[in-house]
C-alpha cells in the first residue's frame, strides 16, 4: 500500500504523538509498504531521518501551539489511504476537505482531547462543534489507545452512535530497545549520583503545550519524601525554567536534575538507572502515557494518575500505583511506599515487562494496523476511493 501519515509533531521533537507516527510508519515500512510521513518544517538540527520511509517537512507560515499551518497539505493525494494523527489543528481540516473533494480515504488515531482554559476554551468547544465532529466522522475509522479513554472523553457522542465507527489501538514500545538488561553506571557517575541515592524519572515534555504533565505537582511531593531520593527530570520546554525556579524555592535544588532533553540513544539507559517513574499527570490531555510503557518495558515499576486511558495501562498494585490526580500527598505516600520496599519495586518491574512483551510490542501492533487499512479501503459505504496519480 501507499500510505501517508499526517502529524503536527514528529522526532527529534519529543512528544507522545510524533512517537506513534514515527513507530507506526517504520513497523509499516518493514512489512513492505511505502510510507510518507507528513510534518512541519522544522530545523532537526543532528537528527537523520529514517531511512526506511520517506519524510516530508512542508513549510510553515504560522503556528498555533504546536500545531503548524501548511498549506501544501491541501494538495495531498497519490496516496491509498492517509492516516491522520489528532488533533492537529489545520492538517486535519486539509485532510478532511481533500477527503471531500477527491475521496480520500483517511483513518484517525485520536491521541487524545484538546483541553484549553481560559480566553482559548469557547474556540476550541466551537471548533470541535463545528469541524472537529466533521472529520472524525468521515474518517473510516477512528482508532483509539482504549475504549476507556473513549468513553470519557470527546469520542463519547461517536462511540454511542456509530459504536462500528471507533477501534481500540494502543500505543506500543520497542521492547528491543527498552529491556532490564541495559547498563547505566557511566550515567549514574554523570549525575553524581551516589550508591544509596534512590531515583525517581519523569520523562516528558516541559512546554505549555503539556502543561498537564503534573511536574507541578511532582516537586511538591518529592519535599514530602524522606530517605535521601533523586528526581531526574527529563525534557525540555519553554516551562523548564518556571519548574526549575520552583524547585528552587521548595529547597530542591540538591534533589531536582533538569536533564534537559537527551539524546535518543540515552533514553534507555535513563531508565536503567532508576528506581521508579512518575507520571503525574492532572487532565485528560493525558490519554495513554508511552514512558510508562517505557519504564516497564525496562522492568521499572510506575507510579501515574488515576486517569481515563492511562489507567489501563497501569494495572493498579500490581505493575505500578495509580494516584488521585493533582494530590500531593497520594502522590508522595505511593512514592514513599515504593522506594520503601525494593522487593515490591522489582516483582512489579518484572510484570510489568511481561506485560509489555505480552500486549505492547510494536510487532504485535502494527499487522493489525494494516487490518484497519484493510477494512477501510474495502469498504463500499465509503464511495470510491481517491484517483491515483496517474488515473485516467
Amino acid at each position: 500500500m501507499q500510505i501517508a501519515h499526517v502529524t503536527a509533531t514528529f522526532p527529534p521533537y519529543y512528544g507522545g504523538t510524533g512517537t506513534v507516527c514515527y513507530h507506526n510508519a517504520l513497523g509499516l515500512a518493514r512489512l513492505g509498504h511505502s510510507v510518507t510521513v507528513f510534518t512541519a518544517d522544522d530545523a532537526p538540527g543532528d537528527y537523520a531521518d529514517p531511512e526506511e520511509f520517506a519524510v516530508r517537512r512542508l513549510p510553515v507560515w504560522f503556528r498555533f501551539g504546536n500545531a503548524p499551518f501548511m498549506p501544501a497539505l491541501f494538495g495531498l493525494e497519490g496516496f491509498d489511504i492517509v492516516h491522520l494523527h489528532y488533533p492537529f489543528y489545520f492538517g486535519a481540516e486539509s485532510v478532511w476537505l481533500r477527503s471531500l473533494t477527491n475521496g480520500l480515504r483517511y483513518v484517525v488515531t485520536y491521541h487524545q482531547d484538546v483541553l484549553f482554559s481560559g480566553p482559548l476554551r469557547l474556540p476550541e468547544r466551537l471548533h470541535h462543534w463545528l469541524l472537529g465532529r466533521q472529520i472524525l466522522t468521515r474518517a473510516g475509522k477512528v482508532l483509539t489507545t482504549s475504549l476507556d479513554y473513549a468513553r470519557a472523553s470527546r469520542l463519547k457522542e461517536l462511540l454511542e452512535t456509530k459504536p462500528g465507527a471507533i477501534g481500540e489501538m494502543p500505543n506500543g514500545v520497542d521492547t528491543r530497545r527498552f529491556h532490564p538488561g541495559v547498563g547505566a553506571a557511566e550515567l549514574r557517575s554523570q549525575y553524581g549520583l551516589r550508591p544509596t541515592d534512590r531515583t525517581v524519572l519523569f520523562v516528558g515534555a516541559l512546554d505549555r503545550a503539556h502543561y498537564f504533565k503534573g511536574v507541578g505537582i511532582l516537586l511538591p511531593a518529592l519535599v514530602r519524601v524522606a530517605g535521601g531520593v533523586r528526581l531526574l527530570v527529563v525534557g525540555d520546554g519553554n516551562l523548564r525554567g518556571a519548574y526549575q525556579q520552583q524547585a528552587l524555592e521548595l529547597g530542591l535544588e540538591d534533589q531536582a536534575l533538569f536533564c534537559g532533553r537527551v539524546p535518543d540513544e540515552d533514553l534507555p539507559a535513563h531508565y536503567a538507572l532508576c528506581d521508579l517513574l512518575v507520571l503525574p499527570s492532572t487532565t485528560m490531555g493525558e490519554a495513554f502515557g508511552l514512558v510508562l510503557l517505557e519504564a516497564m518495558a525496562s522492568g521499572k515499576p510506575v507510579i501515574a494518575s488515576n486517569l481515563p486511558g492511562v489507567r489501563s495501562v497501569v494495572s493498579d498494585g500490581e505493575d505500578g500505583l495509580l494516584v488521585r490526580p493533582g494530590d500531593v500527598s497520594d502522590l508522595a505516600e505511593k512514592i514513599q511506599t515504593l522506594l520503601d520496599d525494593p522487593q515490591r519495586r522489582q516483582a512489579m518491574g518484572q510484570r510489568g515487562r511481561a506485560k509489555v512483551e505480552q500486549k505492547y510490542a510494536w510487532p504485535k501492533i502494527i499487522p493489525r494496523l494494516v487490518r484497519v487499512y484493510e477494512d477501510v479501503l474495502a469498504d463500499r459505504r465509503l464511495g470510491p476511493p481517491a484517483r491515483q496519480w496517474g488515473d485516467t
